[in-house]
């Protein structure tokens, strides 16, 4: 009922990301009963049928991704002092959480359930009832349970993982009894229920999501060198002649050696975003840095953690849809993208673009406070606005010539 209460009382911007949930999720959804179809119209060839599943798992993945930033931005599950003391521990507010993702992607696979039903001509008295009968196996009775199970992946995927990004936090051993020790030296009482509470409170808001660290990311020299490798991949698989993988209706037939190099491409890259941005604040601050330039600079390292990650799958999935479009030929092949390939590279980039504005609405909320007192101490906005269009230039002049030579590294397989 809690979770219910938060859902119906939220903000407009709170509600409209959680459409964009329910929506992604009715996409994923739809593909993965299309997948399902696939299999019922043909029983003879269970790898083609398991190959199109697994081309499900990029937009399921993107879905669960996106999930976890609106969760990380809903006002109604952030920790806040007193919550507490009316039962709302950082327990209870992880199942909140929990909840209210489950039934934002629960409410996407039904809407799915009944959009797959009706294109199978299943439901009557509406538009377009049965337009993709013979696409859908409409000539196959649906098998139920396997429908659910299917449907059933994403909410409880995307469960999972918000429930474990709100996980609470532990204090280190060392802390707490340097906590403990300094209330006995102040004259508080060294332990206790009301002791353990604040610590939990305390703990979580000064946990490393809430307030990400200004030292530099560790992941950078690893996102370095699995790009290399996925890079080096590539161009192992464009000199020899390797077993080829299918690819949606539409893409280019690939050897399933660059189709790994792409995977670690994109993995190296999101894994080096963090600390490419934490480099391009630290860069903005050298060299005599004015106001401007240090404002902007000291934001984009502690924001790096929140931002970074995100804006690095974005730029994989930026690279894999330049390489594709310059790769597509209809003229040559005659192959032009099917509807679902279409849905699931529309699922893909959304996602990733939704996760990095929502992770940067999550970035303005974290600093807030630290907004209102400059303009309280007399900062104007426009030194704010300036700040905001640095950091943007800064990382756009980093990330684009990046995103564009792996998009052009990761076209050499195919283009020979």
């Amino acid at each position: 009922m809690l979770a219910l209460r938060l859902t119906r009382r939220a903000r407009p911007a709170v509600q409209l990301r959680r459409l964009l949930v329910v929506s992604a999720s009715a996409g994923t959804g739809f593909l993965l009963l299309c997948a399902l179809g696939h299999a019922m119209t043909h029983p003879d060839t269970p790898g083609a049928s398991a190959l199109r599943l697994t081309w499900c798992a990029a937009p399921l993945a993107a879905t669960v991704h996106f999930a976890v930033a609106v969760a990380r931005t809903d006002p109604g599950t952030r920790p806040r002092p007193g919550l507490a003391a009316i039962g709302l521990g950082p327990v209870r507010l992880m199942a909140v959480a929990a909840t209210v993702t489950a039934l934002s992607t629960t409410l996407g696979s039904m809407l799915a359930l009944l959009f797959f039903l009706h294109l199978r001509g299943d439901l009557t008295g509406m538009p377009f009832d049965g337009a993709a009968a013979d696409f859908l196996a409409a000539s196959h009775p649906l098998p139920l349970p396997a429908a659910l199970t299917l449907l059933s992946l994403l909410p409880a995927t995307a469960s999972l993982a918000v429930a474990f990004n709100h996980r609470p936090q532990t204090a280190h051993p060392a802390g707490s009894r340097a906590a403990g020790a300094a209330r006995v030296g102040a004259g508080g009482p060294p332990s206790g229920g009301g002791t353990r509470q604040a610590s939990a409170s305390d703990t979580r808001a000064q946990s490393p999501r809430d307030k990400p660290p200004t030292a530099p990311p560790s992941g950078l020299p690893w996102g370095i060198a699995i790009l290399a490798a996925g890079l080096t991949i590539e161009a192992y698989a464009s000199t020899t002649k390797g077993t080829p993988t299918t690819l949606p209706t539409g893409l280019p037939t690939a050897p399933t050696a660059a189709l790994l190099g792409w995977a670690l491409t994109a993995f190296g890259l999101a894994l080096a975003g963090p600390g490419l941005t934490h480099l391009c604040g630290r860069v903005l601050q050298s060299v005599r840095p004015g106001a401007l330039r240090l404002l902007a600079g000291r934001i984009l390292m502690e924001e790096s953690t929140r931002i970074g990650r995100p804006l690095g799958i974005v730029c994989a999935v930026a690279s894999a849809a330049y390489a594709m479009a310059v790769l597509h030929d209809p003229a040559a092949d005659g192959r032009t993208p099917g509807p679902l390939t279409t849905l699931g590279a529309t699922v893909v980039a959304t996602c990733a673009v939704a996760t990095l504005l929502t992770a940067a609405v999550e970035a303005r909320q974290a600093r807030a406070d630290t907004t209102a007192a400059l303009l309280r101490l007399g900062a104007p906005a426009a030194v704010l606005r300036g700040a905001a269009a640095l950091r943007a230039g800064a990382l756009l002049l980093v990330f684009g010539p990046l995103t564009l030579t792996v998009a052009e590294l990761a076209a050499l397989p195919l283009a020979r």
